[in-house]
């Protein structure tokens, strides 16, 4: 049977509370996160962890608009329902109550999700819920998505699947020696929720995209191809008519696809999408190793005074701030950097 040990030197329950988007990555296994915050206002993370053995089971709110590229690492199959104020797409397909994804090892989707968002991931090996089955002398196989996929399921089966991971987590984090302390309370744990997450699989079929969907998915690649074009091409001097080439549409094409995923110009999203790699840098530096100035230029920063009140803007500090270490006061309400200057650096995307 498929038992695997939780590791000595991590709890069951962590509890991450963060409101930089830089940090979006920090403090989990399983997956890969990357975060973009797409308004100008203090963002508030919250993300619970339950590790029960075999499974993992991840809850995530956010108060902002943010797109995150999310990818499930090798060995673990990923299975994501939402709550009953989330809104946002997956990939370009509309997720929110009662819908469900599934993602196979090694898998990515690119998320853009609204103010109020909550998801419950639960990670499993293929072998353990083949181990679960087994056990109980059912035979029936899974079928294991391809990629990640958005099913068809039971409303009702979504919510309660959401419903009972919530519960779980929220548990967890206000009773966390119940579940650190004792195997027992997690094998439980994990058997209920397997029980409920076959239950609400039982029934699911391929989602069937719309004309209207097809034409979001379309998009959403479109705007993907032109964030991977700019991280690139780090360092150069980068103009939309570039983009446009690159992915081989016009200019009023390229805008009207970012404004409908991410409801920002192409200029505004890719200069966040750059002070965000800035800010990394910086966070990750260590003393002495490197300076503002020359991160910024490796991002493609030519005018530093413009750098700086955009960085700022977009993160309530200056850079050097960040460099030298953890902010004392939290970030101020700042208004959105997204409107071109009047004498645009070609990093801006004139």
């Amino acid at each position: 049977m498929f038992k695997p040990s939780l590791s000595l030197v991590r709890p069951a329950v962590t509890v991450h509370e963060f409101s930089d988007p830089t940090a979006a990555d920090a403090g989990i296994e399983s997956i890969e996160q990357d975060a973009v915050q797409l308004q100008s206002k203090p963002l508030r993370v919250r993300r619970i962890v339950v590790r029960l053995g075999a499974a993992t089971v991840i809850f995530h709110s956010v108060n902002l608009r943010v797109r995150s590229h999310t990818r499930v690492l090798e060995g673990q199959l990923a299975y994501v329902t939402f709550g009953p104020q989330a809104s946002g797409t997956a990939n370009g397909v509309p997720v929110g109550p009662g819908t469900m994804l599934a993602a196979e090892p090694g898998s990515q989707a690119r998320f853009v999700v609204d103010a109020g968002w909550e998801s419950i991931t639960v990670l499993l090996p293929p072998q353990a819920l083949r181990a679960h089955l087994a056990a109980r002398r059912r035979g029936r196989e899974l079928r294991r998505p391809r990629g990640v996929e958005a099913l068809h399921v039971n409303p009702q089966g979504a919510r309660a699947l959401f419903e009972r991971g919530k519960l779980l987590v929220e548990t967890a984090a206000g009773r966390p020696a119940l579940f650190n302390d004792c195997e027992r309370e997690r094998a439980t744990a994990q058997v209920e929720l397997i029980e409920t997450l076959l239950a609400t699989l039982g029934g699911a079929r391929d989602f069937q995209p719309s004309r209207s969907d097809r034409t979001r998915q379309a998009r959403s690649l479109l705007v993907k191809n032109a964030e991977d074009y700019a991280l690139s091409h780090v360092g150069e001097p980068l103009y939309v008519t570039d983009l446009c080439q690159a992915a081989a549409v016009s200019e009023r094409t390229l805008e009207y696809a970012f404004k409908e995923v991410l409801q920002l110009t192409p200029v505004a999203y890719l200069l966040r999408l750059r002070l965000h790699r800035v800010r990394q840098t910086l966070r990750a530096a260590t003393p002495g190793s490197t300076t503002v100035s020359a991160e910024a230029l490796n991002w493609g920063f030519w005018h530093f005074g413009e750098f700086s009140r955009a960085y700022k803007a977009c993160f309530g500090e200056l850079p050097s701030a960040t460099l030298r270490g953890p902010r004392a006061q939290p970030p101020r309400q700042a208004p959105d950097p997204g409107v071109m200057p009047k004498k645009p650096d070609p990093m801006l995307l004139a």
